[in-house]
């Protein structure tokens, strides 16, 4: 199970400017996140693992149980054809949740849909996140593309909307859409709705809580001289200081984006989005802080082949299995790491800290890097597919979803299902945040995206030199 679906896409296109900054982030922080921090428990006993160890069970009969508010809520066309018992609909459905709690918190909502609605069926496949962008291409490209499909905004959706592949839902979702406040806005094109995101979270460290001990380190490192510190004490102490999943490229990316976002202006970052240019030289002192940090050898012995989320080998496994002290990746990472362990209370030992700030920078202090999750239909599903987002985007469904530890609901309201505290805390801090950049592989486009992780990937197999991202980023736009 993974979420990040968006990082290696092979059709090119660019980000709309406006989708480049989830934000102008007040709008969104304040339709989103004002009444999440306010119901999110500033404290509590509640553990990561009571949240990804969520039973499918327990999934199945929440969003059944739910099931009855959110039917009733479905409104349109299709709800009414279904309710009447009309012809026979069969939704095929491509979403990248190969694991639990996600596997089956989507074939619970699939299931409670059915049964209020038992004309429409479900073909559900689930996909590696590493597969699912070629898959989705020729699936797309087909006589016979699925009709709902993972779907996580920004440039790849642009691309594939403009190739007229992807549904207008404008229409279908007019009654609805406002229960997710601004979250939406990275799904949309020319100001007509192609998508919806059901989940919209932040990267930041997930650590092993005992490994910090046993090296000395009391608090979570809050600056960049403290993280390298931090390094230096785990390598000390006999530990693995960072699991990263290189092989994959898009985690590695992860790092110069969020220097960029420390080292750069919002002013610059937008303009970056605008223009594709970054001649700024805060990209390059994002280069120069990740080679400062590769030179500090944090990462696990043939990180370069590893993998992010595929068996216990796997950056998360090494997280989920006490190999290694602490992992740069998004809100997802628990549910993962899940699968990769037989231990399961491996969570209750996790805790989460945001990226740590670069004193004396030009970028913002607190700033987010971070995505969503989301679905659309294709241009030639049926209506049935839009009244099925509708009934997913439930207020009782997306609840669940909080409650299962698999992803930060977007329904204004829903986030009162997050019980688990390092969860409640990514969330506080994803609403505070002065804003939330969208991650930079996305922001720029599929292919000019697709450079800047190869180069960052050969910054830290020693390859490029800290300059060499931004010139790849510069030399693939301008090919375009």
């Amino acid at each position: 199970m993974a979420t990040r679906s968006d990082s290696t896409a092979r059709s090119g296109a660019r980000l709309l400017p406006a989708l480049s900054l989830f934000t102008a982030s007040a709008a969104l922080l304040t339709a989103c996140g004002t009444s999440s921090s306010t119901a999110t428990p500033a404290g509590g006993t509640s553990t990561t693992g009571a949240a990804a160890a969520t039973t499918a069970g327990a999934a199945t009969s929440a969003a059944a149980a739910g099931s009855s508010a959110a039917a009733g809520s479905t409104s349109g066309t299709a709800a009414t054809s279904a309710a009447a018992g009309g012809k026979p609909v069969t939704l095929t459905w491509w979403h990248n949740a190969t694991a639990d709690p996600g596997k089956s918190y989507f074939q619970s909502v699939a299931d409670a849909y059915t049964k209020a609605h038992p004309n429409v069926t479900f073909k559900i496949q689930p996909i590696q996140n590493e597969q699912l962008d070629t898959k989705l291409s020729l699936g797309l490209e087909s006589n016979s593309p699925p009709d709902i499909i993972q779907s996580n905004g920004g440039g790849k959706l642009r691309a594939f909307v403009n190739a007229g592949k992807i549904q207008d839902i404008t229409a279908a979702t007019k009654s609805w859409i406002s229960t997710i406040g601004a979250t939406g806005a990275g799904w949309t094109n020319d100001g007509k709705v192609y998508g919806i995101p059901f989940s919209l979270g932040v990267v930041g460290f997930w650590y092993n809580k005992d490994q910090f001990t046993k090296a000395g380190i009391t608090t979570p490192p809050a600056t960049w001289t403290d993280l390298l510190a931090d390094i230096g004490k785990l390598k000390a102490a006999g530990e693995t200081p960072i699991a990263v999943g290189a092989k994959d490229k898009w985690p590695n990316a992860f790092y110069w984006d969020y220097l960029a976002v420390r080292e750069c202006s919002k002013e610059v970052l937008t303009k970056a989005a605008d223009t594709l240019k970054i001649d700024d030289p805060c990209w390059t002192r994002a280069g120069t802080d990740l080679k400062q940090l590769v030179g500090a050898k944090p990462f696990q012995t043939g990180f370069l082949g590893t993998p992010a989320q595929t068996g216990a080998g796997s950056s998360a496994g090494l997280i989920a299995n006490d190999k290694a002290a602490m992992e740069l990746q998004g809100h997802w990472d628990p549910g993962v790491m899940q699968g990769l362990t037989s231990n399961k209370n491996f969570a209750t030992n996790l805790g989460w800290f945001p990226f740590p700030d670069i004193a004396g920078s030009a970028g913002v202090p607190g700033a987010a890097l971070g995505g969503g999750d989301g679905f659309s239909c294709s241009v030639k599903a049926p209506p049935e597919c839009a009244s099925f987002l509708q009934f997913l985007m439930s207020k009782a469904n997306q609840t669940q979803l909080g409650v299962t530890g698999f992803g930060l609901p977007t329904v204004i309201g829903a986030e009162t299902g997050i019980k688990d505290q390092n969860l409640a805390n990514l969330l506080k801090f994803r609403n505070t945040a002065p804003f939330v950049q969208l991650y930079l592989d996305t922001t720029f486009g599929v292919d000019v995206g697709n450079a800047l992780n190869d180069a960052v990937t050969g910054l830290l197999a020693g390859s490029v030199k800290p300059e060499g991202v931004a010139k790849a980023v510069s030399d693939a736009a301008a090919s375009q």
